[in-house]
């Protein structure tokens, strides 16, 4: 069950699929849209932000009947974190609660991954990712209360179980 915010939202999404097919300009447009969503309250379902109190916790919120897109809340305790990781499609990243850190990486000349900058971001502020350069990267609750985030990706995460392309070892760890 969607709420009427994010019905609201997924005709957006239909809308801009149909229309921009660069994967650049469509993660652009996926995060103005997904910007205009952080200020409500009235987005998810209670059941769509619900922690786990073992590991961040992934909640499918909505699937494109074509496969075009994916909508999911990432639901986070504090300290939790995701590995190090690649993603296999665009990806749009909006902070509806509490504060993330993500940490960037990249690959140096010589192939290793090097940190390549780190932000905290709040509710409202909204990051995109698009393969193969700038996708790779390890988020983490940065906040002592629950935090909640909405991804768009542009696959059927249904299908795929995650957007996940690869996992690295921790340069820092």
């Amino acid at each position: 069950m969607l709420t009427a915010a994010m019905r609201g939202f997924v005709g957006r999404m239909e809308r801009l699929v149909d229309r921009v097919g660069d994967p650049d300009e469509r993660a652009r447009a996926a995060a103005e849209a997904l910007r205009g969503l952080l200020a409500r309250d009235d987005v998810l379902t209670p059941e769509h932000r619900e922690p786990d109190p073992e590991r961040y916790r992934q909640h499918l919120v909505h699937v494109d009947p074509r496969g075009r897109f994916s909508v999911v809340s990432l639901v986070w305790l504090p300290g939790q974190c995701t590995p190090v990781h690649s993603h296999a499609c665009w990806c749009v990243v909006g902070v509806l609660a509490g504060r993330e850190e993500e940490t960037r990486y990249r690959f140096d000349e010589r192939r290793r991954l090097v940190k390549d900058g780190t932000a905290v971001n709040e509710r409202g502020d909204v990051c995109w990712l698009v393969p193969p350069d700038r996708d790779i990267h390890k988020v983490t609750n940065a906040g002592a209360a629950l935090a909640v985030s909405l991804h768009v990706y542009g696959a059927d995460i249904g299908e795929l179980g995650s957007s996940v392309n690869e996992i690295f070892p921790d340069p820092d760890a």
